[in-house]
């Protein structure tokens, strides 16, 4: 399959990107919209408008009711879902390629023309306060949401599904304001990939979204802070212990990011990865261990997990946080060459997935200001060598770490130091 053209429309003069890829021998498109209106641009102490601006705009908006522009979508096929992130909330969708021209008018009522109606709030605030019980429920996922809290500064550790001790706080105002100062033209940006009939599309792109005028003045992302170091404890009376470890690391837009990618590949990449091989393999400490990297604008971190029984969970830190600090005493050739092999895998996926392509049109245009090829990813990987990852690792060790456990006894985690 051979690398295809990208077409680029704006930054239009209010500020929308929209970035078109079309995929030779597909019949479906895909579509990523980020409009910056995500957890940073919450007012402080009401953590949660974001994802209640989420659910609300898409119940009603044009000439539509709630009922009436979700059977809209459902009579073209479209399969979609909405997320919130730190910086945007994000509208997916996949459908037939035919169907774009109807699609499209949908969503320019939701950005442009939703109703925010009085009588549909309460439903939304009912929604995000029983998703953040239902958090409250899972262990796994609380810790995570709180180690990622901990360790970026204010509003950049805010979890995009809220808080519940911020909803009270939280009113029809508190919303409103968020959807007229971030949902705007300037700082949104369309990724759509897929069969694609370009002169059709960019015109209905131009009278759709050309005259959207933005009502207040985009003000410029919050600085990030310092890393926060600590080491907490939540005691509760769970069957499992979860451990959540936290160290910074890069950012996407960072010249060492594939270097970044490769250490926690090394580290959690499948089976044969070291936290697996070390901690779940030869030792049975625990059911679930990983690592992954994460990204803002300006910072990165690597957040690690294991969850395991309450006893074992003690021994289960200790050696999470020794693999940890092998990493600098040296990576085989062999590793090196499974994270690529994964990375191939990885890539050719991408390559035939309408929804990965858009997505990544639209992360790469505002991490990076362009769009990376699948080649030019493909590239860097080969490119790699395990000396490029031993001097990530020297500037970048797994030092002053953030351990958050969650269960029924307090752990030492005296070799995070």
């Amino acid at each position: 399959m051979t690398e295809p053209e990208i077409v680029i429309l704006g930054p239009f003069p209010n500020g929308l990107t929209v970035l078109l890829e079309p995929m030779q021998d597909v019949r479906s498109a895909a579509w990523t919209i980020l409009t910056p209106a995500g957890a940073v641009a919450e007012p402080r102490g009401k953590n949660g408008a974001a994802i209640a601006l989420c659910d609300w705009l898409l119940r009603g908006a044009g000439d539509r009711d709630n009922r009436a522009l979700s059977g809209e979508f459902d009579r073209w096929g479209v399969q979609r879902h909405e997320s919130v992130t730190s910086t945007h909330l994000a509208f997916h969708g996949a459908a037939l390629g035919d169907h774009l021209a109807e699609i499209l008018p949908l969503y320019a009522d939701v950005l442009r023309r939703p109703h925010l109606a009085e009588e549909e709030f309460e439903a939304v605030m009912i929604g995000v306060e029983q998703t953040l019980l239902g958090m409250e429920d899972d262990p796994r996922q609380k810790v995570m949401v709180d180690l990622a809290r901990q360790s970026y500064a204010d509003p950049w550790g805010r979890s995009p599904e809220g808080s519940l001790k911020d909803l009270p706080r939280i009113d029809e105002r508190t919303v409103r304001r968020l959807a007229k100062e971030g949902v705007r033209p300037a700082g949104t940006i369309f990724g759509i990939a897929g069969q694609l009939d370009v002169p059709r599309l960019s015109a209905q792109i131009e009278e759709l979204f050309g005259d959207w005028a933005s009502t207040t003045t985009p003000q410029p992302l919050p600085a990030p802070g310092a890393f926060q170091v600590t080491k907490t404890t939540i005691e509760q009376p769970t069957s499992q212990t979860h451990i959540g470890v936290a160290y910074p690391s890069v950012p996407y837009k960072h010249a060492d990011f594939y270097a970044a990618w490769a250490v926690v590949d090394v580290l959690s990449g499948g089976m044969s990865s070291r936290l697996f091989t070390e901690i779940r393999e030869k030792r049975g400490l625990c059911y679930s261990v990983s690592a992954s990297l994460h990204t803002t604008p300006e910072e990165g971190r690597v957040f690690c997990y294991a969850g395991s029984a309450p006893e074992r969970a003690q021994e289960t830190l200790d050696v999470l946080i020794s693999e940890l600090r092998r990493l600098p005493q040296g990576i085989a050739e062999e590793e090196l060459q499974r994270c690529k092999a994964r990375a191939k895998s990885a890539l050719i996926m991408a390559q035939e997935s309408t929804g990965s392509r858009a997505g990544s049109l639209a992360r790469d245009w505002f991490h990076l200001g362009r769009v990376t090829t699948l080649e030019e990813i493909r590239q860097r990987i080969e490119a790699l060598t395990v000396q490029d990852l031993l001097k990530y690792i020297e500037r970048f060790p797994a030092q002053d770490l953030t351990v958050l456990t969650v269960g029924p006894n307090a752990l030492v985690s005296a070799g995070s130091e």
